[in-house]
């Protein structure tokens, strides 16, 4: 495991710019506001050498813990746990306030090695600032630019002393892509309040995620890795969990930052390979939650539903087949969508979540030999030849499978453009059903030869 650095700092000190930086991508939202960042959010860090586990953290509140900002300084105080060093963000520009004194004081009182950093001390602005950081009590303040890429070389020589002797080794083999040992890319999406970030951390058996009664907590894509036991035969699996802000209806997203969010979302499922659509049992099925799921199918997911809530469910089989009959009416392109009943708060069924989620990425994963492709695709010609439209036949020749993750099959034959939908549908749901693809999306490919005497 990479040593794990942790940035803390009061609101908009700039420690999600810093982290999307040291990550060489922006995926830490960052706005001007302050308290954008709520969740802890980890990312692998390369600087000039050195590789570690950068941890962002929500910006310190000095709040009743009960309140939003008080549960999120208790999330800060858990990340430094365990941390091998402390980056201490100030804006040199705005110089030091009570509130960075007060962090100053707890970083004190724990046995984790602090760098204290001054961000924003591009040009004589900051020189204020970065004098006045000397009394912070942590030594010279290394001065940086997180937005300009200054000071990099200065924050390398500050933590390779903590971080030399904790490099890998560098001969661990990655998996490759299409490896089912890999760990499970698992997103949870849904409509806000539907219970996202409590459901993790049921599975993952801690506060690892912001909760609360406020809808619209969660605001970064947050990926957490973690080992699943599974109960029938005890073996320790992979999984990527990703939690994900809470999707509208686009006409309700006015906010920037939740225009932001919800891009984070999307992003989550093209990266994911399995995507749980987490319904609200008081709600029910909505509108909203077909438009997600068919933006999971169209981006080639692999779909599993969950009713989650269920403890609190009224009339629970009414509730389970009203929801499916809709499931199967709204998303007819995948019909028998897998359709589970769960509960964050007291962890039923989330065993029989993470094991469909196992199933169905093999499925996804899965590759035909073109030989057994083609006898199927025989056998479906003998049983509903295609139609002769205008008297002319339209020839199928053969089938082959070109892509995996989604599956992806292209079709020969001849005057292709003349093939009903409902004929290209009965091919995609005889391979579905005949060749054990369950309800993963297809995506089938016709393509015909070219004719030399078309001219």
């Amino acid at each position: 495991m990479l040593p794990h650095v942790i940035i803390i700092g009061r609101p908009n000190v700039g420690k999600s710019t810093l982290f999307n930086r040291l990550v060489g991508k922006k995926l830490a939202l960052v706005d001007d506001q302050p308290g954008v960042t709520r969740d802890r959010r980890f990312g692998e860090a390369h600087l000039l050498g050195l590789d570690f586990t950068i941890v962002d953290t929500a910006g310190w509140e000095d709040d009743d813990p009960a309140s939003l900002p008080g549960r999120m300084r208790a999330q800060t105080e858990a990340a430094l746990q365990g941390a091998a060093v402390a980056l201490f963000v100030v804006d040199a520009r705005a110089g030091l306030t009570p509130l960075d004194e007060e962090i100053a004081r707890w970083l004190r009182g724990s046995t984790v090695p602090v760098v204290l950093l001054a961000n924003k001390a591009e040009g004589r602005a900051a020189e204020a600032g970065l004098l006045e950081a000397y009394a912070l009590g942590f030594g010279e303040p290394v001065a940086i630019s997180a937005e300009h890429g200054e000071g990099m070389a200065d924050l390398f020589e500050a933590l390779l002393p903590h971080l030399d002797d904790r490099q890998p080794d560098g001969d661990e083999d990655a998996p490759e892509e299409n490896d089912l040992s890999g760990p499970l890319k698992l997103a949870i999406v849904g409509r806000p309040n539907a219970g996202k970030s409590t459901l993790i951390n049921r599975l993952l058996g801690e506060d690892r995620l912001l909760t609360g009664p406020e809808a619209g907590i969660t605001r970064d894509a947050i990926a957490i890795d973690w080992l699943w036991r599974d109960p029938q035969n005890g073996e320790d699996r992979p999984v990527r969990l990703i939690d994900t802000a809470g999707m509208r209806k686009k006409a309700r997203v006015v906010d920037k930052l939740e225009k932001l969010s919800v891009a984070d979302a999307r992003r989550a499922v093209d990266f994911a390979e399995v995507v749980v659509l987490l319904l609200d049992a008081t709600l029910g099925l909505e509108h909203q939650d077909l438009k997600i799921a068919s933006m999971v199918l169209e981006e080639g997911r692999a779909l599993i539903i969950a009713i989650n809530k269920w403890d609190v469910a009224e009339n629970p089989s009414g509730l389970f087949n009203g929801i499916r009959a809709a499931l199967d009416e709204g998303l007819a392109q995948v019909r028998g969508v897998p359709l589970l009943a769960v509960s964050g708060r007291t962890g039923k069924g989330l065993d029989d979540l993470l094991r469909a989620g196992f199933d169905i990425r093999a499925a996804w994963s899965k590759r035909v030999p073109t030989a057994a492709l083609n006898r199927w695709f025989d056998d479906a010609l003998a049983v509903n030849p295609p139609p002769a439209p205008g008297g002319r036949r339209i020839k199928l020749r053969y089938i082959t499978q070109a892509k995996t993750r989604p599956p992806g099959f292209v079709l020969f034959g001849t005057r292709l453009d003349m093939l009903p939908e409902s004929y290209r549908r009965y091919l995609v749901n005889g391979i579905r059903r005949e060749l054990g693809f369950e309800a993963v999306p297809i995506r089938l490919t016709l393509r015909s030869p070219k004719n030399p005497f078309v001219k």
